[in-house]
């Protein structure tokens, strides 16, 4: 079972709705822990395959996939926004700008 923290983080990125994409940093500052980035990180890392948690909406502050020595996780989360309409120019980076989901209900 995860953890409260997990959990809440879980049912935040839950809320993100396909072809819009959230940060780390975004999701700990909604869970109310600002400076728990890479804890985020670690909650995705930590999900099961074919969990129910899209995952693939977290990105980096920079609009980019991070990769982390694993080559079939970023690419699989490379095409699965890609499939949701998110693009991603010839650096990495999807318009951060326009895609952005701004928990509108966090308060």
């Amino acid at each position: 079972m995860a953890s409260p923290f997990r959990e809440q983080i879980y049912v935040l990125v839950r809320s993100v709705p396909p072809g819009r994409v959230t940060t780390y940093g975004d999701v700990a500052a909604v869970a109310g822990s600002p400076r728990a980035a890479r804890q985020v990180g670690y909650a995705m890392a930590a999900l099961p395959e074919g969990t129910d948690v899209p995952w693939h909406r977290v990105i980096n502050s920079k609009g980019s996939i991070s990769f982390r020595g694993d080559v079939e996780r970023p690419t699989e989360q490379l095409r699965r926004l890609e499939d949701e309409g998110v693009l991603f120019d010839a650096g990495g980076r999807c318009e951060l700008e326009t895609l952005r989901w701004w928990y509108p209900d966090a308060g």
